[in-house]
């Protein structure tokens, strides 16, 4: 496994490092441009909900490799008030910024693996994977 960098999110402007940090990896792993986009795309999606509904959080990314294959994990990570009903937030559509409601869902679409994880005032956990093809 590789080294992981984390970018804590507390201000709007973190969102930015976050999306071009997480470009930046995925460029050096190997992934095309349109790979590069869906991946930052996701990345500007963890930021901007840790940013929104949690005040402070991070997001951290590793290059990982296995016997066969090698991509980019990412792990959103917040102390904030947790997802009280995730399979309500994983409904396309739904939002409660009264944004697009790509959110949670567009991001596990993105990528290829998707885990979340989140207890109601302990925060939130969302562990991706997107595997260089």
């Amino acid at each position: 496994m590789g080294t992981q960098s984390c970018i804590n999110i507390q201000k709007e402007w973190d969102i930015v490092g976050a999306r071009q940090l997480g470009r930046d990896i995925a460029k050096k792993i190997g992934f095309g441009t349109v790979d590069q986009a869906r991946i930052a795309t996701a990345v500007s999606e963890l930021a901007r909900n840790i940013y929104l509904y949690a005040d402070s959080g991070k997001v951290c990314f590793e290059a990982i490799e296995t016997i066969d294959k090698k991509g980019i994990s990412m792990i959103a990570i917040d102390s904030g008030p947790g997802i009280s009903d995730i399979s309500l937030v994983m409904q396309d559509g739904y939002s409660t910024s009264r944004g697009l409601g790509a959110g949670l869902p567009g991001v596990k679409r993105l990528m290829d693996e998707f885990d979340l994880i989140s207890e109601k005032e302990q925060g939130t956990e969302v562990k991706t994977i997107k595997w260089l093809r």
